[in-house]
């Protein structure tokens, strides 16, 4: 609950930040000269370009969020038993040891979503959050061309 609070406050301070640029941007533009409207349509691109990257982000954590409420309605979420540091971290050795399954489990079955889906929570645990994000979106595909879930 306490990332989605984080994640909606900060989602709407980029659209406040996004709309402050806009207008001034529009300023800019209004003001006439060729060298005003030029800086004013180029700083009108870095709100276009965040709104879309907000936009995609937020359909990723939504679509992400959907096959993990479906596996945990199936019995089938991994269970976050892995031995901690005293800083709370997740042990490195533990997190290779949970990778390495999921990775054959993966190799077995890779046009399972739910295999994609347990390797990206396996990347993550192991801190390597590119190819997290790259298996979670694999997972996604999957599920969305697989209409019984199989």
């Amino acid at each position: 609950m306490r990332a989605k609070i984080t994640y909606f406050i900060t989602a709407a301070v980029l659209v406040f930040y996004f709309v402050l640029v806009g207008s001034r941007g529009l300023m800019l533009i209004r003001h006439g000269t060729l060298l005003t409207v030029t800086f004013g349509v180029a700083v009108l691109i870095l709100p276009v370009i965040g709104i879309w990257f907000l936009w995609k982000n937020t359909q990723f954590v939504r679509r992400a969020n959907a096959l993990a409420a479906e596996l945990d309605a199936e019995g089938g979420l991994p269970v976050d038993d892995l031995a901690r540091t005293p800083s709370g971290r997740i042990d490195r050795d533990a997190a290779d040891a949970v990778f390495t399954k999921r990775r054959e489990e993966t190799e077995y079955a890779p046009d399972d979503w739910r295999a994609w889906f347990r390797l990206a929570v396996a990347y993550q645990d192991a801190r390597d959050t590119p190819r997290a994000r790259k298996a979670m979106q694999r997972a996604i595909a999957l599920r969305g061309t697989s209409p019984s879930g199989v």
